[in-house]
């Protein structure tokens, strides 16, 4: 049977798989908050669910407009001070993915949540980094999650808000104490993975209905893929159910019906 879904529900879906039950997950707003709880509510139930505010174990009925919504706290195992779920639970080693989102994107995985263009005349000013720099250095490992244009997706960002790999892949070479980085980038069209020597971002899996072509083209450098490259398995029936059906009731709560 043929399922009806859009790319960015094939995005959401695929991101959530990457989580399994028993990881603890320090949760980015947005995209990443959508795949995180999407995976507690499907195959992965007891994942823990860390948002920066400091609500440990969350489970939130609707999705958070951001890490201060009440849902969060309301929802939550407990809530301690953002010292404490940055020094004990993140630098002390307890949290196993972090999942981000960002706004540009480059060849190494470096994230840029700061600015766009020059840094002393920038042509846009973006939120910054909040937790996203330390949650990169401490966590596990680090799973990514954007749309994919060439807009985002840059050959150099503007500026490392967030570490990747460095400039030229080596930013996490002899570094004690550091997670390994990203692992997987996921977006509308395919996963990512860094190259075991070179940490460049290499295409993995293309989602069903999507050429090397659509991604070459949303991509703005010289994009490699795997010798062996893997379709990405569709979304089921019930995963689509849930997703939008998670949406709409976050929908509806944020206009106050």
């Amino acid at each position: 049977m043929s399922l009806d879904y859009s790319s960015s529900e094939m995005m959401t879906v695929t991101a959530a798989r990457a989580l399994e039950n028993g990881m603890t997950c320090f949760v980015g707003i947005g995209l990443p908050s959508e795949a995180a709880n999407l995976a507690r509510l499907t195959h992965a139930p007891d994942v823990v669910l860390i948002y920066e505010s400091g609500t440990l174990q969350t489970k939130p009925d609707v999705l958070p407009l951001s890490i201060g919504d009440g849902e969060l706290c309301e929802s939550a195992l407990t809530t301690v001070s953002v010292p404490e779920m940055f020094r004990y639970w993140l630098q002390g080693g307890k949290v196993s993915v972090g999942f981000l989102g960002t706004a540009q994107i480059d060849r190494f995985a470096n994230l840029n949540t700061t600015l766009i263009g020059d840094y002393h005349d920038p042509k846009v000013r973006l939120p910054g980094g909040g937790g996203a720099p330390e949650i990169a250095t401490c966590a596990g490992e680090v799973f990514i999650t954007l749309k994919h244009s060439r807009r985002a997706f840059v050959r150099d960002v503007d500026f490392v808000t967030t570490l990747g790999f460095g400039r030229d892949g080596k930013g996490r070479d002899g570094v004690p104490n550091i997670g390994r980085g990203p692992t997987r980038v996921i977006t509308d069209l395919c996963v990512m993975k860094p190259d075991p020597d070179t940490k460049e971002l290499v295409v993995v899996s293309l989602h069903p209905g999507v050429t090397r072509e659509d991604v070459i083209e949303a991509t703005g450098w010289e994009i490699r893929f795997a010798s062996e490259l893997d379709s990405t398995p569709e979304p089921s029936v019930k995963e689509l159910e849930i997703l939008r059906d998670l949406k709409d009731r976050t929908a509806r709560k944020h206009a106050g019906e």
